[in-house]
């Protein structure tokens, strides 16, 4: 099967098409046909040599998200079979391949509603963001939460989810994306390039930490007591934490299959939508053109690759 693959860290040159033995499907799994998969930060970040524990043996394939139709049903499995149409993130990367065989536990059915690029878009980035807000931040109905940089693949989603809890949401952006971000329901925006946002909010129950830095250091003044500082970058400052009477933490998303059952439920009812700012083909140059894309950091929601 075609795949694309890197054979050492490097830059985007890094990434080569080859010809690469099929996966075969285990007993628990389900070889999936792919049609589409996306690009996360996370792919780059392990292409450049960033998340070395990440990565196995040479040749590897990258890719965490993947959607496309059931090719084959191991032999324990029962809840899905050949032509159903799913996605995953499954738990090992790899996705940027013809073909991927997933653990059948953390797939989920493609609402119909959506095509296949839609919901390749979904499994990584939007499961970090429910995992972010639902399962680490508590966040609940009348709650307010801060969301760093909302117009990027994680931010788009998370404002969605925030929004079919109840909570109120107030996001950071440039100007050029506020209207994005107001149609996904932000109440509160910020242009971040002209305001302090620490310096406007305060009184929040939950802040998405997607920068680090300066900005997470600041996000502590717009909590109040018992609220919570989630980040998906770097671990918070536990002396901070304590002064502002808060819980702060970092985490990794861990695929669940009733997470992605919940979020295609939200997408079939039209509460969840994926934005996406460009479509590659699986080829050498796409695959390439789509990371220098991801790396610039201004990425629009998500860059779907075509496989199909």
């Amino acid at each position: 099967m075609k795949a694309i693959v890197i054979e050492e860290f490097g830059g985007a040159e890094q990434l080569k098409e080859q010809e690469v033995a099929k996966p075969t499907c285990g007993v628990n799994q389900v070889l999936i046909r792919t049609h589409a998969t996306s690009v996360n930060p996370v792919d780059f970040k392990i292409r450049q040599g960033d998340m070395k524990e990440a990565a196995e043996n040479f040749p590897l394939i990258l890719g965490g998200d993947v959607a496309g139709i059931v090719a084959e049903a191991g032999s324990n499995v029962t809840r899905f079979r050949e032509g159903d149409r799913v996605f995953a993130r499954p738990r090992q990367f790899g996705t940027y391949a013809e073909y991927v065989a997933v653990d059948a536990d953390i797939i989920a059915r493609i609402p119909e509603n959506l095509s296949f690029e839609e919901a390749a878009a979904i499994p990584l980035a939007a499961m970090t963001a429910w995992q972010a807000l639902v399962d680490h931040g508590r966040l609940g109905k009348g709650q307010k939460v801060l969301i760093h940089a909302g117009a990027g693949g994680v931010g788009t989603y998370a404002i969605q989810i925030a929004k079919s809890l109840g909570a109120e949401v107030a996001s950071t952006a440039s100007e050029s994306n506020e209207a994005l971000l107001r149609s996904l329901g932000v109440d509160h925006f910020i242009n971040y390039k002209k305001e302090d946002f620490s310096e406007i909010l305060s009184g929040y129950d939950v802040v998405l930490d997607t920068m680090g830095g300066d900005i997470q250091r600041d996000s502590f003044k717009v909590l109040k007591s018992g609220g919570h500082l989630v980040s998906l970058v770097e671990q918070p400052d536990e002396k901070l934490a304590k002064e502002a009477g808060v819980t702060a933490n970092v985490f990794m998303m861990e695929p669940k299959g009733d997470q992605l059952d919940q979020l295609a439920e939200l997408a079939a009812e039209g509460k969840l939508k994926s934005i996406i700012d460009g479509t590659y083909p699986l080829t050498q140059q796409g695959v390439r053109e789509a990371h220098e894309k991801s790396e610039t950091h201004h990425t629009r929601g998500k860059l779907v690759i075509q496989v199909q």
